[in-house]
């Protein structure tokens, strides 16, 4: 928002009991990152000067991802589960600093978009100390109720605490909020514990506004925007939400997926344009794929970077650290790992490139295997620029493939192998001349191959 300055707090205390997990709920995993890195993602993109993240006491993990997120972030402790107005006052010190905006958000609430977010702070900026985020559920039973009055909010009351004709209410609470910073402290210094409870409910700060003679508003917005999650069938249902999301931008971006709802993708992925995404792929964390690139079927990436033109699967995982360049061929069970695939090299089924460096139009054929790992430590294979890799081939690591080099089909390469060269090292075929007919006869008289019949066990 031009001219004004925004505090965003987090409240994050939430643990994942309800989740039958030992896990914060905050850290869970949603669209390939946890579940806070979205909401610290929304405020930052809403434009937020100072963030400031409330966990509990002994969440060094929680405290840990925001500041992995957001490395100026200010981590304030809630040593009592007190609700949340006790939660938001936690981080006293951070409204004292005297934002113009508020943003109270929630960690658990991953969904909202920074559209939403201007929405809040756009009603300070026209004047409300209060604004609250609303919406329309097909049933609003257990949620608190938004008590509007000439289109300004009036109170918002806990369905515990509600009149039977205010349980008819059919907006209801989002529980975002934003707040004015000037008046801040002092609607929250107000709020009491007199609820059914006992606890400071944030809710209150809309009714004490008023009293104050300030103005509180209601913005509606999606049920999608504020949906939260407290178990893991709400986390994949959210799940489910963010994958349209960004399934939708992809293809408003220019992807071509022929069957969307079958491919995963991530928060973070990066497309280039006239992509093509193949059904049944999964896109995890750290993905860019650049122009004209295609990801066929049944395909998994993850950490990976894919050229111009590139071509992956079906079948073929790309693991982090694999880096395809322009017209790379990546095909069917074919394995990369930390490992740089120069322009116009091929692996086109059935291999394992580890650790490795491929060279431009190099050539990996199918069965062959970088052994990159002696069981102690990881070690690189270099393959040259040009270089033909026969089938079934093992380069044991570390060793270098010249450029131009050729490597006969069932090879164990231990050594490096110089520029242009031919490396071989196989067993000496071996030939028996009616060898298969003589066994298919002695087998029809139920003799062994020494012309005697087997003694019979006794």
């Amino acid at each position: 928002m031009p001219g004004r300055t925004c505090l965003a707090i987090v409240l994050a205390a939430g643990e994942g009991t309800r989740m039958r997990s030992l896990m914060p709920k905050v850290l869970h995993q949603l669209g390939g990152c946890s579940v806070l890195a979205h909401v610290v993602k929304a405020a930052r993109a809403a434009g937020t000067d100072e963030l400031a993240v409330v966990v509990g006491p002994g969440q060094e993990t929680v405290a840990a991802e925001a500041r992995e997120r957001a490395p100026q972030v200010q981590i304030f402790e809630q040593h009592e589960r007190r609700g949340t107005a006790h939660a938001v006052l936690s981080a006293r010190k951070a409204i004292a600093h005297g934002a113009d905006d508020i943003l109270v958000m929630f960690g658990d609430t991953p969904l909202v978009q920074t559209e939403t977010l201007s929405k809040l702070r756009g009603a300070l900026a026209q004047g409300a100390a209060v604004a609250v985020l609303g919406f329309k559920p097909v049933n609003p039973e257990g949620y608190g109720r938004l008590v509007m009055h000439d289109r300004e909010l009036m109170a918002i009351r806990e369905e515990r605490d509600a009149t039977p004709e205010e349980r008819k209410i059919g907006l209801c609470n989002g529980g975002l909020m934003a707040l004015a910073g000037e008046q801040a402290l002092a609607i929250l210094a107000r709020i009491g514990n007199t609820n059914a409870k006992g606890e400071y409910y944030l809710t209150d700060a809309v009714a004490i506004a008023r009293d104050m003679g300030l103005k509180a508003v209601a913005i509606e917005t999606s049920e999608d925007d504020v949906r939260g999650i407290n178990t893991k069938v709400q986390l994949a249902e959210a799940e489910a939400v963010l994958q349209r999301r960004l399934r939708l931008a992809a293809l408003e971006a220019g992807v071509t997926m022929t069957a969307p709802d079958t491919v995963y993708l991530s928060a973070d992925t990066k497309f280039g344009k006239d992509v093509t995404i193949e059904p049944s792929v999964v896109i995890g964390p750290g993905v860019t794929i650049e122009d004209g690139a295609t990801i066929r079927s049944f395909s998994h990436l993850e950490g990976a970077h894919v050229g111009k033109g590139a071509r992956v699967g079906p079948f073929a995982r790309l693991r982090p650290g694999a880096d395809l360049g322009k017209d790379v061929h990546i095909g069917n069970f074919v394995e990369v790992k930390e490992a740089k695939i120069e322009a116009g090299a091929k692996a086109n089924h059935l291999a394992y490139i580890g650790d490795a460096r491929v060279g431009e139009g190099a050539n990996v054929g199918a069965g062959t295997i970088t052994c990159n790992y002696d069981g102690v430590a990881k070690h690189r294979t270099d393959i040259g620029k040009g270089a033909f890799i026969g089938s079934n081939s093992a380069l044991v690591a570390p060793v270098k493939i010249g450029d131009g080099a050729y490597i006969g089909a069932g090879t164990v390469v231990t050594k490096d192998v110089p520029a242009g060269a031919l490396a071989i090292a196989r067993a000496k075929q071996t030939v028996k001349e009616g060898w298969a007919k003589r066994l298919r006869k002695v087998k029809a008289l139920g003799k062994n191959l020494s012309g005697k019949k087997p003694k019979k066990s006794s």
